[in-house]
Parts: structure tokens; C-alpha cells; sequence
């Protein structure tokens, strides 16, 4: 097996992510709701996308957030939302967008205090645990696209059994992110 002409050498600036570029496109691009390329489309647990591709944009956490809150109140949980996100480049954004969301609908949002990373197995637990007192339906958000590269953003929600949501609750919210 031949040695990776990049093995052992600094990454070429043609190869790196526009980390400027990347979170200017969050706000300023605004989905087309036409294109289905660019709609609130739910895979395994979250939505994921590009904020260059106009597929994971300030628009798209707004309305996320906003079907979230309707659809965790029909089901009647009114117990804290624990948030965490990663370090990709929109995470920040996308944490900040969500909370003030959340805000305005009265949600009990909690972040870790001091704001580092807070990775999916720590919301899992701290739902899990929070149930297990019996004093609230916690449920969760995590800002990540997972393993997806650095450009992409992503929204995962955690119900109160602390794992991924089921296509039954994704799609209620995809259906009314889009919506919105």
C-alpha cells in the first residue's frame, strides 16, 4: 500500500473549511422551501445539512425548535430540555438560535454552565437521571452532526427514554418545521 502524498505534512489551505464562510452562510441564507434539497429533512434522530448548501441554516433551527416545543407539549413533557452540542463550526450558532427559541416558549432549558462540549452520551444520562427522580419528563437536544464533516451542522433530539427519537416524533417535527 502506497503513503498518502499528505502523509506526515500539514493539510493544504485548498483543503481546509471556510470556518468564516461557514457560519456567515447560517444567517444569511434563507432556505427555498421549494427546493427539497433545502426542506427540514429528519434521518436518524436529527437534521443535518450545510450551511453553503442552504440546508442547515438559522432558518431551519428556528422552525425545528419551534415544531419541537408544540410537538414535546401535545405530548405533554414539561420537564427540563438538557443541551449539549459539539465543536463543529455552527454549533455555537445553532445552540444560541435554539435557546432563544426555547426561551420564548417557556422550555427549562439547561447547558452545561461553563459552555464546553457536551456530547450525546452526557444528555442521554442526564434525562435518564433526571426521570429517574420521578420529578420531570426531561427530554434533549444535542447540536451536532455527528461524524459529518466540518462544514455540516446538525439538530438531534432525545425524547425522555434518553435515546434517539423514533420516525413517529422525527417526522412530527420535520412535518412542522417545514411548516413553519
Amino acid at each position: 500500500m502506497a503513503t498518502h502524498p499528505y502523509a506526515g505534512k500539514p493539510v493544504p489551505p485548498h483543503m481546509l473549511a471556510d470556518i468564516d464562510a461557514i457560519r456567515r452562510a447560517y444567517t444569511e441564507r434563507v432556505p427555498d422551501p421549494g427546493d427539497a434539497r433545502q426542506r427540514v429533512s429528519f434521518g436518524t434522530s436529527g437534521h443535518r445539512g450545510s450551511s453553503t448548501a442552504t440546508s442547515f441554516n438559522e432558518a431551519h433551527v428556528l422552525a425545528i425548535t419551534q415544531a419541537l416545543c408544540e410537538v414535546r407539549s401535545a405530548a405533554g413533557i414539561d420537564g427540563p430540555l438538557f443541551i449539549g452540542a459539539d465543536t463543529h463550526a455552527l454549533s455555537e450558532q445553532a445552540h444560541a438560535t435554539t435557546l432563544e427559541v426555547l426561551v420564548a416558549n417557556g422550555v427549562d432549558a439547561v447547558i452545561q454552565g461553563d459552555g464546553t462540549p457536551t456530547p450525546t452520551p452526557a444528555i442521554s444520562h442526564a434525562i435518564l437521571t433526571a426521570n429517574r427522580k420521578g420529578s420531570a419528563n426531561a427530554d434533549g437536544i444535542v447540536i451536532t452532526p455527528s461524524h459529518n464533516p466540518p462544514a455540516d451542522g446538525g439538530f438531534k433530539y432525545n425524547p425522555p427514554h434518553g435515546g434517539p427519537a423514533d420516525v413517529a416524533v422525527t417526522g412530527a417535527i420535520e412535518a412542522r418545521a417545514n411548516e413553519l
